[in-house]
């Protein structure tokens, strides 16, 4: 079958998962557009997580096309590449190195070549000081530049990472439920972050807390048993009858 081409950043058309006979994903089609900011909500089990390990490479699916940047498909590539095409993944749980400052969490992350020789070689260029800088100005972080990662707040830890993936200078970042266990100032702050990074980057950040989601004030998408159930401004799928019935329990 061949490859269509596509103006959108992500496209995915009737993709489908199965799990020991359980539909992860059930004919789930959706488009992400170049420069937007989407926002993935739904019950658990909805497939908001396989969606996302389909998109990166971490599972196959069993049907359907997943294609990213106009051309790319997704369903023939590994991990590694998928993320040397652009799209970044931050987990719910901050992994970042607490042994090590903030400055050196995204020294450690900068894009380029990691091969043991180069590593070896590797002198940091006055760019390359530039690029740390601004990203700590974007995630809030300028100040903590010389603390250890592991004394960070857990809001902090989160930006740190977020920051991380913008240190590999992805087209596509792929954000897990950020504002999970965060503080009301901090859930704020991440909303304002995450705008700021959508001036320049695609941004999917799937996320449970309603008011976090209604900060974001972007398109919202709503699955439901592997497939996308309702879409639209926060208001309009907070007042679709079914979404009402399925996730918001009112």
């Amino acid at each position: 079958m061949e490859l269509r081409t596509t103006p959108t950043l992500l496209y995915l058309d009737a993709v489908s998962v199965s799990f020991d006979g359980f539909k992860a994903l059930n004919g789930l089609s959706l488009t992400i557009a170049p420069g937007e900011m989407r926002a993935i909500i739904g019950p658990n089990g909805a497939g908001k997580t396989t969606m996302m390990d389909v998109i990166t490479g971490k599972t196959r699916p069993d049907e359907g096309e997943v294609v990213f940047d106009g051309s790319h498909d997704l369903t023939t590539l590994d991990e590694a590449s998928i993320a040397v095409l652009g799209i970044g993944r931050k987990f719910q749980k901050p992994t970042v190195f607490d042994s090590h400052t903030v400055e050196d969490n995204l020294r450690l992350a900068l894009a380029g070549d990691r091969r043991a020789r180069t590593a070896v070689a590797w002198r940091e260029s006055a760019a390359a000081r530039e690029r740390i800088g601004a990203i700590l100005d974007t995630v809030r972080l300028k100040g903590a530049r010389q603390k250890l990662a592991g004394s960070l707040s857990h809001g902090q830890k989160q930006w740190l990472e977020i920051g991380m993936l913008l240190a590999q200078d992805p087209k596509l970042l792929l954000v897990d439920e950020p504002v999970a266990g965060m503080t009301d100032a901090e859930t704020h702050q991440t909303a304002e972050l995450l705008r700021t990074i959508n001036a320049e980057k695609t941004v999917v950040v799937v996320e449970h807390d309603m008011t976090f989601v209604r900060a974001l004030g972007v398109k919202v998408t709503v699955l439901h048993e592997g497939r996308v159930l309702a879409e639209g401004s926060i208001d309009q799928v907070s007042e679709n009858e079914r979404v009402v019935e399925v996730y918001l329990g009112r």
